[in-house]
């Protein structure tokens, strides 16, 4: 006979707000779900787990994420696993790996969320048997998962396959009711599949990567919003999620979404939009994108949330491979002639061209989210040492240049061996209150297993935790920790439709157990790891060592004492496919 589990003498968080924590037993049966949280005697005949001085709390939900391509590789999903996060959301920013060829595929996907090319277009076309939803789903259902993973369908994923990858990326092509038609009955079937809605991408950053659509927008940006009224009705009709971003140059777009969201004589519609940020560059956007969501959420009777990563928005740059030069034409440009760097130094030596750079970099009331302030850009390596450490404006001064010609010199000379880092929002730790507790925001916001070089957010519900229990010891409380982890866990489990995200008689043992006097062990500080199954392939990664006791998933520990168990991710089967309730 297996041994039940029993969670002894830790403080246990529900996952609901206004549920006060107190010191409670969890008794796990063998099939993962919760038989009784109380106070429950010992017997012989149980796994006894001591939880005492530390905290037992639902898993962590991150809601935007694009393990697509890693979830193949390497099901475990580690990174996210090892901080608590116990479930994820795929599919993200309109690009999703179900329909199209492997090579359409990591083209959509490679450039603009920073995936190697060189390792997953091969590992598509080694594992990449389905063309539709249901196989999809059925392969990853029989992947050793450690983690549960649900999934939005990409609107690129699905123009590419109604219209043929070189039609859906022409300008002023639209869609014919067959392409139409063809869309609508994916969408409906993956639906039906239980995939929890759509995400699409009016962003013009975003790029197609590969020889033969190289700079082109990815498909979902070239579809006017009339094209995408049936999705848009079918996904209201089904209380399914409309998940974007708005064209973040012009930002007029970011209507679009909340409009569609509005409920004036119809069904509301569930839609989230990226990303909701106290941005160094732009400060009024935030108070601006926050009043706007609480009108057309009050006076619209809307569904819509933003989302919101809770910690300070900090980047790494190798040289300008970043999409964040995507948002001005001159970076833009940069950015086009990467596999020409031979013509891309030239241009970037012209006269004209350094004019225009300066102009559009100092102008102080254009869009951006990149500050484009060369004085917060902290040079970390260099093959000349003596630049590590100092930022490019204090380096231009020294050597009598303008910051600009500094800074593109040395990209000419040193191209990718120049790394160098900064921070471009949630600087101001005083507004954090204002972004935690935003009723119509969503906190999650990781983009894991994107720009694996660029940043690194895995345990973004670790620092949030963080940042609120030192407002409390404070005693000047931010929110209470109860609906700290409500906002982690069930809140977002409620809003998407998936069953998780809270601990309670009859439901999954999804949790972690978490070490409070170990918070200090959270910092900003991150560290480069790799991914084994990506060959090797370097990333930004999160380290907090001690913090996380204990994660379980379906009642079985997948990782404790920073070690995961000897079969995780390998043939054991621990998570499993949410889907949309």
């Amino acid at each position: 006979m297996q041994k039940q589990t029993l969670i002894t003498n830790g403080l246990f968080f529900s996952g609901c707000k206004d549920e006060k924590a107190t010191v409670k037993d969890i008794l796990i049966n063998e099939d993962g779900t919760i038989e009784k949280i109380g106070s429950i005697e010992t017997t012989d005949n149980l796994h006894i787990i001591d939880a005492k001085g530390k905290w037992v709390v639902p898993g962590f939900i991150d809601s935007h994420t694009h393990y697509d391509a890693e979830l193949i590789a390497s099901p475990g999903l580690k990174e996210s696993a090892r901080h608590g996060v116990t479930s994820v959301i795929l599919g993200s920013c309109s690009v999703s790996a179900i329909y199209n060829s492997p090579e359409d595929v990591s083209d959509s996907f490679t450039r603009v969320e920073a995936i190697p090319r060189e390792v997953m277009l091969p590992l598509l076309k080694k594992e990449k048997s389905w063309t539709n939803a249901k196989e999809w789903k059925a392969y990853v259902n029989n992947l050793p998962l450690g983690i549960n993973v649900a999934s939005f369908v990409g609107h690129s994923d699905l123009r590419m396959k109604a219209m043929g990858i070189e039609r859906s990326l022409k300008d002023n092509e639209t869609a014919t009711k067959k392409e139409q038609a063809a869309m609508y009955n994916m969408l409906n079937e993956a639906l039906d599949e239980g995939f929890i809605g759509l995400s699409t991408m009016d962003n013009p950053w975003d790029k197609m990567d590969g020889d033969r659509y190289w700079s082109h927008k990815t498909p979902s940006f070239y579809s006017s919003w009339k094209e995408r009224k049936n999705l848009i009705e079918l996904l209201r009709s089904r209380d399914a999620i409309l998940q974007g971003a708005p064209n973040l140059v012009t930002r007029v777009n970011a209507l679009n979404y909340m409009f569609s969201s509005s409920g004036w004589f119809r069904k509301p519609l569930k839609t989230t939009m990226i990303a909701m940020m106290d941005l160094i560059g732009d400060r009024y956007i935030f108070p601006l994108i926050s009043f706007g969501s609480k009108v057309i959420n009050t006076l619209g009777n809307a569904n819509f949330r933003m989302q919101s990563p809770p910690v300070p928005f900090t980047v790494y740059y190798d040289g300008v491979d970043s999409v964040m030069f995507e948002e001005f034409p001159s970076g833009e440009a940069m950015r086009h002639l990467s596999k020409n760097l031979e013509e891309r130094n030239e241009m970037i030596k012209d006269s004209d061209f350094r004019a225009s750079f300066k102009k559009e970099i100092k102008k102080k009331f254009a869009p951006k989210v990149w500050h484009k302030d060369l004085s917060k850009a902290v040079i970390l390596e260099s093959p000349d040492t003596t630049m590590i450490g100092k930022n490019f404006y204090e380096l231009a001064e020294e050597h009598q240049q303008h910051p600009v010609d500094y800074f593109l010199d040395n990209i000419i000379q040193y191209d990718k061996k120049i790394r160098w880092t900064t921070t471009i929002a949630n600087d101001r730790i005083e507004k954090y209150g204002l972004i935690y507790n935003h009723k119509h925001n969503l906190i999650s916001f990781s983009d894991a297993s994107a720009h694996l070089n660029n940043m690194a957010f895995y345990n973004f519900p670790l620092k949030m935790i963080k940042v609120v229990q030192e407002s409390i010891v404070k005693g000047e409380p931010i929110m209470t920790m109860e609906k700290c982890i409500w906002r982690l866990t069930k809140e977002q489990s409620d809003w998407f439709g998936l069953d998780t995200g809270y601990l309670a008689e009859g439901k999954i043992a999804d949790l972690a157990i978490i070490d409070p006097h170990k918070f200090d062990a959270i910092t900003e500080t991150v560290e480069m790891g790799q991914i084994k199954e990506f060959n090797n392939y370097d990333r930004l990664v999160n380290r907090n060592e001690g913090t996380v006791s204990r994660v379980m998933v379906g009642g079985k520990t997948i990782f404790e004492n920073e070690h995961f168990v000897s079969d995780y991710a390998t043939s054991r089967k621990y998570g499993r496919f949410l889907e949309k309730i």
